[in-house]
Order: C-alpha cells, then structure tokens, then sequence
C-alpha cells in the first residue's frame, strides 16, 4: 500500500471535499478519485459514502482514520531510523500526553540535544492507553503518562512531581472559598476529587478543557482562575498578568516515564532519563 494513498485518504476525511483535497495536495481532482478508489480495492470496502449531496465517511472509512495515521506515522519512523543508522546516530522514539508535553518536556528535550549528541529524536502525542500499548508493541521508546501501568513488562521512573497553583487574572480577588469564572482542568480523578471536596461551596466550574495550556491561553484572554502548573505560569505571574491565591489548596500530580525492561535501547533510554531536569532519585 503507496503511502501517497492513505495520505489521499485522510486530506478527504479531513476536507470532505475532492476538489478541496485536490488543491491541498497539489494534485488533479481525477487523481484523489483515483487514488481513493485504488484504497478502497485493497481493502475491500467503501471508505466515503458517495450517494448524498455532500461526501460522508462511511463506518470502515471513520475506522480507517486511526489506521491510516498509525502506518504514515510508522513510515516516518522507518525512514528517520533507516535514514540515521548510515551516521551512528540512535533513534529514540518519544510519546507523551499533550499536557505533559507543554508541562515539563520542552528543557529536557533540549538537554538531550546538548548533551547526547548520537541521538536523534522523534516524538508523537497520544492518549495514555496508547501510550502503553505502542511501549509494548516498541512503537514508542520511552512513553510520558500520569498514571502508569503495573506490569513486569515496564521500567517505571518518576520524573517530575508538579505543583498546581490557583491563579486568577483579578489582583484584588480574595474569596478563595468562592470560585468564580473558574476552569477545570481535567488532571486525572484524584486532583478532581480533591478540588471538589476543598471548593464544595463554590458554584460549578464555568468550563472544563482537557490541556493546561488551552485553560492558560483562555483565562489570559478572558478572564478567570485555574489550577495551573508553577512552572508553565511564573513568567505571567512575574509581569503581573496572574496573580497566585496563597491560601488556596496546592494540588500536585506526578510524571512517570515508563518503558521496556527489555528494550534494546535500555542504555541510552537511562542516560536520556538521568538528564530529566525534575529527576529525584
């Protein structure tokens, strides 16, 4: 199967729209059509359903997505780690949630580049069961979660622990014990819970957003407060953009880096993780 193929693929479920995808591409209308027909010989099924006035995935298409993502996503992988080998040079494939990504990921990834110069990197984003299962199917070297996994199959290093500090954009806000304009950010079930019993009093969360770094983004703009990692506020915090509430509940959630015990990469894997700038033995 041509890679240019499930490329040609996922611009039109992205677009939903052959000559929009056409365009895109840089190639002829005929030619996604072609293209996608060929797809849809090799599988066997029908990818977009054509039958309507606007193109619709059909249920295979919709499945194919993750498909497609996970084999142009190996491709590149294979041709980074072909592409090095010729310069001595290690491949360490590197898989994060997006939020640790933006938390505590960006310093150490350049102590890597200064510091271990044979290795070259290629990193991706993923939910946490992903994560787990491309560290199995050694898709992923070393994988980023807050939760890891028990299993004798994994390395399990805790990399980071980091503090959440509520802050607001009001200077002269000081009902800690009332929240207002206030955004949940999803840190797993146990800071929830902690936030819930310490604000019972305080009406519901105005919005809820998955990614620190959106609910950063959103509360300078618009206004409000949110539990909001130390390290990704202090230099808004410094100009006086957000102001830290000293008495409210500190709340912390801890890094892990996990990986196979019996990955061929276990040497440069440790001397990778010895660099970690939050690293506590």
């Amino acid at each position: 199967m041509k890679i240019e193929l499930l490329q040609t693929f996922l611009e039109v479920s992205r677009t939903l729209n052959f000559r929009m995808a056409a365009e895109n591409l840089f190639i002829t209308q005929s030619a996604v059509s072609a293209r996608i027909k060929l797809l849809e010989d090799d599988l066997g099924v029908l990818l977009f359903d054509r039958s309507h006035k606007h193109l619709k995935l059909t249920p295979e298409g919709n499945r194919f997505i993750k498909h497609a993502n996970e084999l142009i996503f190996m491709w590149q992988k294979t041709k980074h780690d072909v592409g090095i080998a010729e310069n001595d040079t290690y491949q360490l494939t590197i898989g994060s949630m997006m939020s640790i990504w933006d938390i505590v990921l960006q310093d150490w990834l350049q102590k890597i580049h200064r510091n271990l110069e044979d290795v070259s990197l290629f990193t991706s984003t993923y939910s946490t069961s992903e994560l787990n299962k491309k560290v199995l199917s050694r898709v992923i070297d070393i994988a980023f979660v807050f939760e890891p996994p028990f299993t004798e199959d994994f390395v399990t290093e805790k990399v980071a622990t980091v503090p959440l500090h509520l802050v607001t954009t009001d200077p002269d806000y000081n009902g800690v014990g009332k929240l207002e304009n206030y955004v949940m950010v999803d840190y797993g079930e146990s800071v929830n819970i902690q936030h819930m019993r310490a604000f019972q009093d305080s009406p519901p969360a105005k919005h809820r957003m998955s990614q620190p770094r959106i609910a950063l983004n959103y509360i300078l703009d618009a206004g409000g407060s949110a539990h909001l990692p130390r390290q990704m506020t202090f230099e808004y915090v410094q100009k006086n953009q957000l102001f830290i509430i000293e008495d409210a509940p500190v709340y912390s959630r801890e890094i892990f880096a996990i990986y196979l015990a019996k990955s061929q990469k276990v040497d440069i894997i440790e001397q990778a993780i010895e660099l970690f700038p939050y690293l506590s033995r």
